[in-house]
């Protein structure tokens, strides 16, 4: 779960990070309040999910309360378009109002799981205020990492060293290392995913370091622990489906192809989508009813699946082990009947009560494709969504 940055920088107050003055306003007389109360030059940041703001107008600078009003009508309610967004954009509903500051340097600092080395790590790097992946790819060598033991945390000789990496002096040093204890005591604590600060500053007049920007993403499976974090969800920035299927404890991602995928297992589903593309296709999502689906939550699933208007042909890649073969062609074939699918749809089942699953499939007088395996079902699928 994504929040927005003046979310995160709430938590990182609450860590005693520091960060500029400010607050969020939904409305125009909220901008010009907060930089009446601020009391000098502001920026306005629209506030979505996705980076990029300041290549496509979400970021502005205002010198005045009246101006401040002036620019925040302009920003709310605009369709913002960014690299991260896609062509069509996200709408802004909110800004972040914040003080205007004399940056002297720009960097980076972050902190999320480093999959290979099976530890969290730290990330540090000179280069600030672009975009992370754009520097590693260009020069690895920038980014200095640092593993976190999990048992005892960030050490402060670590925090040092990233310190004196990033070329950090005097005091500097010292609030740059009290912040990255912080740092990595919320990631551990608040389950986070990902905590991004870019940029992380130094200010030219006081020499203070304080997070410019955060991101924060958190895991969801770790939400129950954290009902004031679980709140902060905002289903304005996702999508409505992802939304719907989120509803129903469905793993559903939107992608961008033709052929709908319902499959149950994480596995099984990412091996559904590689064998399309091999041969010529593009799955429309990731869609994973998981092991313990219910013929209810097999219903939901292909409901939403089907309200994809990208989708051309579905295909439904079963292996019945928890969930039994029988019970999700029962939900398939009542969700079909209620939805009432216009598009082809190629089943492949194998596993616990395949027998009884295909009899009620072929039972149900209904236009499905009924595939030999794996391979046999992908390519049916793609030459029926490639056919409409």
């Amino acid at each position: 779960m994504k929040i927005h940055e003046y979310q995160a920088k709430q938590i990182l107050r609450r860590y005693g990070i520091a960060v500029p003055r400010g607050d969020v306003a939904f409305s125009p007389k909220e901008a010009a309040a907060q930089a009446a109360r601020l009391g000098t030059k502001v920026v306005l940041k629209a506030q979505v999910h996705a980076g990029g703001r300041g290549k496509g107008g979400g970021i502005r600078i205002a010198n005045d309360q009246a101006e401040a009003e002036r620019l925040a009508a302009q920003m709310i309610g605009m369709t913002l378009v960014t690299p991260q967004t896609g062509a069509q954009g996200r709408k802004v509903r909110r800004l972040l109002v914040e003080e205007t500051l004399a940056i002297g340097r720009e960097l980076y600092l972050g902190m999320t799981l480093d999959r290979a080395r099976g530890v969290p790590v730290v990330m540090a790097c000179g280069q600030g205020g672009m975009e992370i992946e754009e520097v590693a790819a260009r020069d690895p060598g920038a980014i200095r990492v640092e593993p976190v033991d999990p048992l005892t945390g960030l050490r402060p000789f670590q925090a040092r060293k990233l310190a004196y990496g990033l070329g950090l002096e005097g005091d500097q040093v010292t609030q740059a290392v009290k912040l990255m204890a912080a740092l990595a005591r919320l990631y551990d604590e608040t389950d986070a995913a990902l905590v991004e600060i870019n940029p992380l500053v130094l200010t030219s007049d006081q020499g203070t370091v304080l997070a410019l920007d955060a991101k924060m993403g958190f895991d969801d499976n770790a939400l129950f622990r954290h009902p004031e974090i679980r709140d902060l969800r905002d289903q304005d920035e996702e999508d409505p489906l992802e939304v719907e299927a989120s509803a129903h404890s469905l793993n559903y991602i939107k992608l961008d192809g033709s052929v709908g995928c319902m499959v149950n297992g994480a596995g099984l589903a990412m091996a559904t989508m590689d064998i399309i593309k091999h041969v010529g296709g593009a799955p429309a999502n990731f869609l994973d009813v998981g092991g313990g689906a219910n013929a209810d939550q097999v219903a939901a699933a292909f409901r939403i699946l089907v309200a994809d208007a990208g989708v051309r042909a579905v295909l439904i890649n079963i292996f019945g082990g928890i969930l039994r073969v029988d019970v999700l062609a029962r939900g398939v074939v009542d969700a079909v009947k209620q939805v009432g699918v216009k598009v082809p749809v190629v089943v492949r089942l194998e596993g616990t009560n395949v027998d009884e699953g295909r009899r009620i499939i072929a039972e149900a007088g209904l236009n499905f494709t009924i595939a030999e395996d794996m391979l046999d079902a992908a390519k049916r699928v793609v030459a029926l969504a490639g056919a409409r």
